[in-house]
């Protein structure tokens, strides 16, 4: 499959990406004008929508990957295995 130009990409996903951008700013401003707001600050997952931010702004590739495996669990060989419905 042959990956969208970047103009075109650019254009079509822009004002997505601004409203989601704004959700997330909102997110963090509630949070962090709430009523104790420094009970939060040493909660893993504050520090987890941080660094997912900071790969936003570090890297050029690579970023939903990224993202992804700060969100989740690292693989555990004894989890079982589902049967079947």
């Amino acid at each position: 499959m042959t990956p969208l130009p970047a103009a075109t990409a650019l254009d079509a996903y822009f004002l997505e990406a601004r409203s989601k951008l704004l959700d997330v700013a909102a997110i963090l401003d509630r949070i962090h004008r709430g009523a104790a707001a420094e009970t939060v600050a040493a909660d893993p997952r504050l520090a987890d929508i941080e660094r997912a931010l900071q790969v936003l702004t570090r890297d050029k590739q690579g970023r939903a990957e990224a993202i992804q495996r700060i969100f989740s669990l690292e693989y555990d060989p004894s989890w079982p295995i589902p049967a079947p419905k």
